[in-house]
């Protein structure tokens, strides 16, 4: 018996599993051929990573450190038991093709469920009238565009088009939201002026090129009466068009992510080349702005805080350092590590330290994904029904994050050093123990892809 949280609920009781899912939910259960005691222990939803890429093929020659199996492995280590990577297309190439292609990377790797959002960055008729609307249709329900990055950007026209075949078929959207154009121009003459070090990265994405994309992916949103989530929020000015656009009754949802809690622009100064570590796009901002990403995450702004998890080794020529430790910063790769220690973080930070309650803490991580995304109630919650994805928390836990303790694959944690108190103790997926007391016990291959239904937060504004 332990006391179970959801992000609406508090109660004592017992947890009966049966064939991998929940059965029963009372106190005093009679007695099971196996039980855990989670006296004194928190039981929470297993956590659900919305935004992390792991073996994401790239089209410069990076590599990223975590395939699906050291990818999830480290992911049940920090209390997580979904995730949602990104199938992505390349231009010129299939949609189709690419989610082919990641479910052969995922089969007989994952350790824990997954699902797949899709990465729309050739919009073509083919695309448009045939793939996607198929796609959708199959399980794949949500898709992400982006307004930067030369490989992956849309115009504006085409970013219109692929909001209208969501609305038309009710997928959700997210958008990362930054301006390319401005961070070009920036970026050009920064390097002209031997500006280079990684610090400079931050210098060449201010807040301005965020709020104005954030802006224009609204107005565009509205144009079309389609819902969008805009992910990765770092700073105060996104948040004020996010909530302006919220206060007009807008369908607009919002994510963070820990870096923007955790980081700023500081930690892109460090001596020599180490700066990379913690390049990431939107950059971290400064302490300010932390507190606002704190507020909105107190306040309902917000409804999801994911990892974007982003795995590129430091020391590796295929990693941070595939232009060397002299090459410009608009070369680094952008990312950073963390889906392992995404909900230690937030609890410790969050939750033991009273910026939020435990139920806030519970549906930012598991509870609003799982709904936003189409896997709830199956994922999400503890329900009679649900999948037994659980993890027992020791509340009072005091850990000091070091990379030799993580499961993934990166040579380097951007949280080394910081003491926090509450951690993951026993994690199950589908009522199978897969982690516990810093070892995972789960076999490579047994995560499940999930096909996800349709989200009740894609409906347009005026669809009845």
């Amino acid at each position: 018996m332990g006391f179970g949280k959801l992000a609406a609920d508090v109660m004592q009781c017992d947890v009966g599993i049966k064939a991998g899912r929940i059965v029963a939910l009372a106190a005093n259960l009679p007695q099971a051929p196996q039980e855990i005691d989670a006296t004194d222990r928190l039981v929470l939803p297993g956590g659900v990573d919305a935004h992390c890429h792991m073996d994401q093929p790239m089209s410069d020659g990076v590599v990223m450190a975590d395939d699906f199996y050291t990818g999830t492995r480290s992911a049940v280590a920090g209390g997580t038991t979904t995730v949602i990577p990104f199938a992505c297309q390349f231009k010129g190439d299939s949609l189709k093709a690419a989610v082919e292609d990641y479910h052969q990377r995922a089969t007989g790797n994952a350790v824990v469920d997954y699902a797949f959002h899709l990465i729309v960055a050739d919009p073509t008729a083919a695309v448009l009238d045939e793939e996607l609307p198929e796609l959708i249709r199959s399980g794949y329900t949500s898709f992400k565009v982006y307004m930067t990055y030369d490989d992956l950007k849309l115009s504006d026209r085409q970013l219109l088009d692929v909001l209208a075949v969501a609305r038309q078929e009710g997928a959700f959207v997210m958008v990362h939201a930054e301006n390319s154009d401005c961070i070009a121009w920036m970026v050009q003459r920064l390097e002209a002026l031997g500006k280079t070090a990684p610090r400079y990265h931050a210098t060449a994405r201010p807040m301005v090129v965020e709020r104005e994309a954030t802006h224009r992916a609204i107005a565009l949103a509205e144009l079309v009466d389609v819902p969008i989530l805009i992910v990765h929020v770092s700073g105060a000015e996104a948040v004020e068009q996010i909530q302006w656009a919220q206060n007009r009754g807008l369908r607009i949802y919002a994510e963070t992510c820990p870096q923007y809690l955790f980081l700023t622009e500081a930690d892109l100064n460090q001596p020599n080349f180490e700066g990379a570590k913690c390049i990431c796009s939107p950059p971290p901002r400064d302490k300010a702005n932390q507190q606002v990403i704190w507020d909105g995450l107190c306040n309902g702004v917000f409804h999801v805080l994911s990892s974007d998890h982003a795995p590129f080794r430091y020391d590796d020529p295929k990693g941070k350092q595939i232009c060397g430790t002299h090459s410009s910063f608009h070369a680094v790769p952008n990312g950073i590590p963390g889906i392992e220690t995404r909900l230690p973080l937030l609890f410790s930070e969050g939750v033991n330290k009273g910026r939020i309650d435990l139920n806030t803490f519970v549906s930012l991580t598991s509870t609003n994904p799982a709904k936003l995304y189409g896997l709830y109630p199956r994922k999400g919650t503890i329900a009679i029904g649900a999948d037994a994805d659980l993890v027992i928390w020791d509340p009072q836990r005091q850990v000091t994050i070091n990379n030799a303790m993580l499961h993934h694959n990166v040579d380097y944690t951007p949280y080394e050093g910081m003491i926090i108190q509450g951690y993951p103790e026993t994690t199950l997926s589908r009522g199978e123990v897969v982690y516990r007391q810093g070892e995972v016990l789960a076999a490579r291959g047994r995560g499940e892809f999930l096909p996800c239904g349709l989200s009740s937060f894609a409906r347009p504004k005026l669809m009845p």
